[in-house]
Parts: structure tokens; C-alpha cells; sequence
């Protein structure tokens, strides 16, 4: 009768743990949720805006920065430097939208799998 009661203490402690790691995983969902939004919020209405990164070596990368409404730099970004190297207008900006981008600019998982999916396809037939 004791080792049944030892066997039932140790079971509603695993349920007491499983319920407080499960509380602590949602308190942590939606603090990442909340921080995620409230970035965003405050980054929403800026006025500066990174239009196309491009890596050139290890520690230098490429930019264009949008400042302002119609406002458009190339900057060079090394481990210790930035270096301005001119000046763009909106025309001179060439937009292409590669095949794994929706409407709104980002990436979503489904159309990417989907579009690995054709072309899979495609080189099977």
C-alpha cells in the first residue's frame, strides 16, 4: 500500500511540473508576441528604411538606404567604416520581385515549398 501511494505522489508531481512548464511555455509565446509588436510599432513610422543589403566579403556589405520620401543613398558598411558612395533617385531603382516573394514583400513557407514543388516537377517530367 505504501509503494501505491509513493507511485501516485510521483505521478501528480510529473502532472504539477508538466502543467507549470506549460504555463511558463505560453507566458513565453506571448512576451516574444508582445516585444515583436511593440518593435515593430516603434519602428513602423521611422523615416529611414534599408531597401537592398548585398554582402560583398566577410565584414563589408553594400546598402541602399532610403531616407525620407524619395531619398535614396548607397552606403558601404565595413567592420569599422561607413562610407557614403552616392546618391540614387526613385527611377533609377530597379524592383524585381524573385519567385518566393508575396505581394507584401515578405516570404511565406507555403508558397516557397510550393514553388520548390514545381520545380521539382518540372524537372522530372
Amino acid at each position: 500500500m505504501l509503494l501505491l501511494s509513493s507511485v501516485g505522489e510521483n505521478i501528480f508531481q510529473l502532472a504539477i511540473i508538466f502543467i507549470i512548464f506549460l504555463v511558463v511555455l505560453a507566458l513565453t509565446y506571448y512576451t516574444t508576441k508582445w516585444i515583436a509588436g511593440y518593435q515593430k510599432s516603434h519602428t513602423y513610422n521611422q523615416n529611414l528604411r534599408i531597401v537592398e543589403t548585398i554582402k560583398i566579403t566577410q565584414n563589408k556589405y553594400l546598402q541602399i538606404v532610403e531616407a525620407g520620401k524619395d531619398n535614396y543613398f548607397v552606403i558601404a558598411i565595413g567592420k569599422d567604416e561607413i562610407t557614403m558612395l552616392g546618391t540614387l533617385t526613385k527611377d533609377q531603382l530597379r524592383e524585381e520581385k524573385n519567385d518566393f516573394q508575396l505581394s507584401t514583400g515578405g516570404t511565406g513557407f507555403d508558397q516557397l515549398l510550393n514553388s520548390f514543388k514545381d520545380k521539382i516537377s518540372k524537372n522530372g517530367e
